[in-house]
């Protein structure tokens, strides 16, 4: 008994770590697609839209061995946390890096554990404790150390290149508060199946209203990262994350995730040629301290 726990904890670290290295390339993904002049809109359309069939062929089959029976409340709840959780967070965080480095987008989108214990605070009354309160002074702290560097240098865009990546982290932990309802009802697959069908609509629906410029002009690499973000950034890891959930509890996933930050730091000097400096590498430790006594907290 004892070593299948061992072995069943072990292939969840591995999953989820698999899975938060992936999520992680995508912000160095964005960067490298931006260098052939594409709008953020077009760059994320492409990655929803080369997503969207198999999400499709997800949802059929999960669907099959869902008990649940939807009621039209729900539809609408689902509608709701598919556009605020995955259509508005990633449009803020492709719009966000544009004006600042990929490993920087990564340690800002990293204070969404944080913001989820201020959101149930004020929307649903739940008491933050001592910990609680301490890890996000602590996690504050780092973000404002990590960009203070950062704020000599073309200061008006990387505020507004953090603005938007915060609203991102705003928007998807808005989403992890408001949708714990709902995902046990339809579990994981399921749900994650039907928010991100709802989010492609949404950006196909925004660029056929505001946009509509033509999609056959960019130069062959930028469909490669588009398909390469939709497979690797999206798809395969929304599904590991959740295995990895399933295996090891939020709580545990959450610690493994504050990798997340450093893998994107570590991607970005080697595929970006990005670099940080001491103090910033510095405040994105303490950024990881902060969110690491976040998930440590007593619920």
């Amino acid at each position: 008994m004892s070593t299948i726990r061992i072995n069943t904890k072990t292939a969840g670290i591995l999953i989820a770590i698999a899975g938060i290295v992936l999520f992680s390339a995508k912000a160095v993904m964005v960067k490298m697609a931006y260098r052939y002049d594409i709008s953020s809109e077009h760059l994320l359309l492409f990655r929803m839209g080369f997503s969207l069939p198999f999400y499709i062929l997800i949802a059929i089959f999960s669907k099959r061995s869902t008990t649940y029976t939807m009621r039209t409340k729900d539809y609408l709840w689902l509608v709701f946390f598919g556009v605020i959780g995955y259509y508005m967070a990633s449009y803020f965080d492709f719009l966000g890096l544009q004006y600042i480095k990929a490993g920087l987008e990564r340690i800002i989108l990293f204070i969404y554990p944080t913001l989820v214990v201020l959101i149930s605070r004020i929307f649903l009354k739940k008491k933050i404790t001592q910990q609680q309160s301490l890890a996000i002074v602590i996690t504050y702290i780092g973000v404002i150390i990590t960009f203070w560097g950062e704020l000599q240098l073309d200061a008006s865009d990387m505020v507004l290149g953090a603005f938007l990546i915060f609203l991102s982290a705003v928007t998807y932990a808005s989403y992890l508060v408001g949708s714990g309802w709902l995902i046990p009802k339809l579990g994981v697959v399921t749900f994650t199946s039907y928010a991100m069908i709802i989010a492609s609509l949404c950006i196909v629906i925004q660029y056929l209203l505001l946009d509509r410029g033509t999609l056959t002009e960019y130069p062959t690499e930028v469909y490669v990262l588009g398909g390469l973000m939709a497979v690797l950034s999206t798809i395969i890891p929304s599904f590991l994350v959740s295995a990895a959930i399933a295996k090891l509890g939020a709580s545990n996933f959450s610690i493994i995730a504050s990798l997340g930050p450093v893998s994107t730091i570590i991607l970005a000097f080697f595929l970006l040629g990005e670099r940080l400096s001491a103090i910033q590498i510095m405040g994105a430790m303490i950024v990881l301290i902060g969110v690491y006594i976040s998930t440590r907290a007593k619920k």
